[in-house]
């Protein structure tokens, strides 16, 4: 997976919204040190079922910034998590099986 900056990140992951129903309210935006763990196991979703996406950036800073741009759009999720290691953001749209 490319390294992308924290703009091409966030247009990417915008873009995936945008593309699978730009409500923003209903996707959950995050950053995670294991996108797979923190999407498929802790928030429950459904690696076929429900829209989801997820993006390597230059360090947690990066990471941050995305997620915060993502909040800033209405996205749900919190701001503060994380550490360093922190170096990817995500995005996946809310569903009845989904834990937030």
């Amino acid at each position: 997976m490319a390294i992308l900056s924290a703009k091409e990140t966030f247009d990417k992951i915008k873009s995936f919204i945008d593309d699978h129903n730009n409500n923003y309210p209903e996707w959950y935006a995050g950053i995670a040190s294991n996108p797979e763990e923190r999407l498929f196991k802790e928030h429950n979703v459904s690696k076929n079922a429900d829209p989801w996406i997820y993006q390597k950036c230059p360090n947690d800073q990066s990471a941050r910034s995305v997620e915060e741009a993502l909040l800033e759009l209405g996205c749900d999720g919190s701001a503060g998590g994380g550490d360093e290691s922190s170096i990817y953001a995500y995005a996946y749209r809310k569903s009845a099986n989904t834990n937030q």
